[in-house]
């Protein structure tokens, strides 16, 4: 799309802020975009504050002893023997024991005995906050066994601006709230376990497609103004610095046409000053793009080497000032002090000590999977699924004695061992049709033919230790069950028994980092479902799915009486999927986006932003849209989506009443906020100013959890935003109260002015119910 705007610094208010431009002919010099992004010079030094303070006092001794060429060797990675996808080398002499940074949020990647967790875009399908913690728990014990100090997740951004943006699946959510809350959870739990989260991809990093730069065409720049940037995409790495996060990954886009990885603003600016951030910032894999110019800005380690920018010639800039030694001293204690926090100084496995280089070779053998995750893996699984549809209760089965099972994901895919193809990169179910070598290009398809999907592809991938497949745990369940199973996994117009109890009928929707997805249905698997509805009354459609799916080409069919999105559930899949099938559990996911009915409910934002006109060398993605995407977007365009955000069926019923909402006695409720900067930002952003309540009663004949969720309205925002959820579980005729504070910052706008947030006097809209467009309960909130 050509880009309709330039950006031009005309201060901060108006950071990003749009002008025209009478210029037509190519741009081939990018001087032309200087200042777009303001400077923000120097880089901070990390205070030590809270719960740091012990970490850098320690740190600050550490380094005080190191040499220049010491604390260099710090800053950039090497190249060893080991599948940590980073290593910092050791300094013996000062018991400094090295770091390796390895691959990611959704488990460790690229080893054995590790497993397969639920992936982030199924954690956000859950909102279940003590399953994400759990989850996070176990594995971080599989990182630590395995010799892992830095986990190279969450992920928080790509946010999902982008419908089709590759790595949507990694995270948790497209609305900030959601995100940005089971990220917290999830860097809380890591870290307990003694392993640094690296939060990442900070910021903007919303599509795949020319993230990095490719022969004369630069990576491409999210244009981004600054309220939007705060009230966004910086509000999940907000909660993120929150929540003590070791150290944040920088991003391969440019940011107001500035690299992310070199950006002042973004790093100086709001990372380091404004969030008050005492962790430090890593590059992510080669997108360091100068040498003084990102050290000045704030980057303070690169990965996966040193060079060709640092390493000896960042020796040499300290040496002739072009980097003070004191940038260098900051960048430095940052990383031995996360060291310290993480307690990584005493009692951690030796660096890497589970990462062989190569399986093929021999090698020590580190069983990192435990069977006391056993539980949360399957609860990850279970709660990654969404019941979409159910008519006349299709679902649960009820003592079927005939199923019949279609389609290409039900089964596994056909080899898994060391070094086959895209084993460590989530890449297993891609058929050889799925990716069409195209001259220097290849053609994607949306699916991938060859079986099952545990998680998305790329680094976010992770490792099973084995695969239950739909198709595996049918089979088991009909033999323990004396029912008959047909299947059929690769036509696209299978025979029908038509003495089939039920019909089955798995797709997928495939996703990878480095490609963004070429559209969000495949006409072979809708005419796979149609096909088999048409000779089928009871058909049951499950997608294992990276992302949104579009289902109007089949949803309406009269034989298709349920559909289920599995997202990405890991090695216990299948498992999982059988249990909801019949009723063993009560399904509970809830959408952590919105499904339209047709791709142009998106407008400009289903699809990547590529080179084109004069911004050919220059590929420019403006943010003109602000804050309104997803169901923001969908409220205020008033289109109708087929399911909206936070939707998601049960096997029982639930009812919302008693509503309350009741401002805090003696909150500070000033316009601004004034309390000195900590973690997170403003330490009074977090002040509780209001508290709501609701109760939520089981209505049904079964035990299910709910997933209450608050908006608020707030004035001259959107209609409503996502500040609160809670899933009780009830047995039938149970209640429960569920109860939500509201701080101040869940209740501010960012003033562009002022350069804070601002709390405003007036009435905010009040909503609790099941979902973003079902809210029974409505109330009020005046400040």
């Amino acid at each position: 799309m050509l880009s309709k705007s330039l950006y031009i610094l005309t201060g901060l208010a108006a950071w990003g802020s749009g002008v025209g431009t009478a210029a037509q002919s190519i741009i081939t010099d990018d001087t032309v975009f200087y200042g777009q992004s303001p400077p923000v010079y120097p880089s901070p030094n990390a205070t030590g504050t809270g719960d740091w303070a012990d970490s850098y006092s320690k740190a600050r001794a550490l380094v005080a002893q190191m040499t220049i060429d010491e604390k260099v060797n710090l800053t950039g990675g090497i190249l060893v023997d080991s599948s940590c996808s980073g290593i910092i080398p050791p300094i013996a002499r000062l018991n400094f024991s090295g770091l390796c940074l390895s691959d990611a949020g959704n488990g460790v990647r690229t080893t054995n005995f590790a497993s397969s967790w639920a992936s982030g875009i199924s954690v956000g399908a859950s909102w279940n906050r003590e399953l994400a913690h759990k989850r996070a728990v176990g594995m971080a014990g599989e990182f630590r066994a395995k010799g892992v100090h830095v986990a190279l997740g969450p992920v928080v951004g790509p946010l999902g601006r982008i419908t089709t943006s590759g790595r949507n699946w990694e995270g948790f959510s497209n609305d900030p709230y959601l995100c940005g809350a089971l990220a917290s959870d999830t860097i809380k739990a890591i870290q307990s376990v003694g392993i640094q989260t690296s939060t990442k991809h900070f910021i903007a990093n919303e599509q795949e497609t020319n993230r990095n730069p490719e022969g004369n065409v630069t990576a491409v720049s999210s244009n981004i103004d600054d309220k939007t940037m705060h009230e966004l995409y910086l509000w999940p790495f907000q909660d993120a610095v929150k929540a003590g996060t070791g150290n944040i990954m920088c991003s391969y886009n440019r940011v107001n046409n500035s690299y992310g990885c070199g950006n002042s603003k973004t790093l100086n600016g709001l990372l380091k000053t404004e969030l008050g951030f005492q962790g430090f910032v890593v590059s992510d894999w080669f997108a360091q793009h100068s040498g003084v110019g990102t050290a000045l800005a704030g980057l303070d380690m690169v990965m996966p080497y040193g060079t060709p920018y640092w390493s000896s010639n960042l020796t040499e800039a300290v040496k002739n000032g072009s980097v003070p030694e004191t940038r260098l001293d900051d960048m430095a204690t940052r990383i031995v002090a996360a060291w310290y926090k993480m307690g990584q100084d005493q009692g951690f496995p030796e660096m890497g000590l589970g990462m062989a280089g190569d399986l093929s070779e021999p090698h020590q053998r580190v069983i990192a999977k435990s069977p006391e995750n056993k539980a949360t893996l399957l609860q990850g699984a279970v709660e990654s699924h969404v019941l979409l549809k159910n008519t006349n209760n299709a679902l649960p089965l009820k003592s079927p004695k005939l199923i019949s099972l279609f389609g290409y994901s039900a089964k596994s895919f056909d080899v898994y061992t060391p070094g086959s193809g895209g084993w460590n990169l989530g890449t297993q179910a891609l058929a050889p049709a799925d990716v069409i070598p195209n001259g220097d290009d290849v053609i994607h398809t949306q699916i991938a033919a060859n079986g099952t999907l545990v998680s998305g592809g790329g680094s976010g991938a992770n490792m099973p230790a084995y695969v239950s497949s739909p198709a595996s745990a049918l089979s088991q369940r009909a033999y323990e069950d004396d029912t008959s199973l047909w299947w059929d996994f690769h036509s696209g117009n299978p025979q029908v028994d038509q003495s089939s109890d039920a019909c089955i009928v798995v797709g997928n929707a495939f996703a990878s980092e480095g490609w963004d997805r070429v559209g969000l249905h495949d006409d072979f698997t809708d005419a796979l479902i149609t096909n088999v509805a048409s000779n089928c009354s009871n058909t049951i459609v499950v997608f294992h799915n990276a992302g949104v799916r579009l289902v109007d080409q089949f949803i309406d069919h009269p034989n298709v009486t349920a559909l289920i999105f599995a997202h990405l559930p890991g090695q216990d899949s299948g498992r999982a999927l059988t249990s909801i099938l019949y009723g063993d559990v009560n399904p509970s996911g809830k959408l952590p986006y919105s499904i339209p009915k047709n791709e142009s409910d998106f407008g400009p934002l289903q699809n990547e932003t590529k080179p084109d006109g004069i911004y050919e060398l220059f590929p420019q993605s403006d943010f003109t849209e602000g804050v309104y995407i997803d169901y923001r977007a969908f409220d205020a365009k008033n289109i109708t989506p087929r399911y909206e955000f936070g939707f998601g069926l049960s096997y029982t019923t639930f009812n919302f009443s008693c509503l309350t909402v009741s401002a805090t006695e003696g909150a500070d409720t000033s316009s601004y906020p004034s309390k000195p900067i900590v973690e997170g930002g403003h330490e009074d952003l977090w002040d509780i100013v209001a508290k709501v309540s609701a109760t939520v009663t089981n209505t049904g004949s079964v035990a299910g959890a709910e997933v209450a969720q608050l908006y608020v309205g707030i004035p001259n925002g959107p209609v409503k935003q996502l500040r609160g959820f809670a899933k009780p579980t009830l047995k039938p005729e149970e209640s429960a109260v569920v109860e939500f504070e509201l701080t101040r910052r869940d209740l501010s706008t960012w003033d562009v002015v002022a350069q804070n947030w601002l709390l405003q006097e007036g009435e905010y809209g009040i909503s609790v119910g099941s979902s973003s467009r079902n809210l029974p309960l409505a109330g009020s909130l005046t400040i």
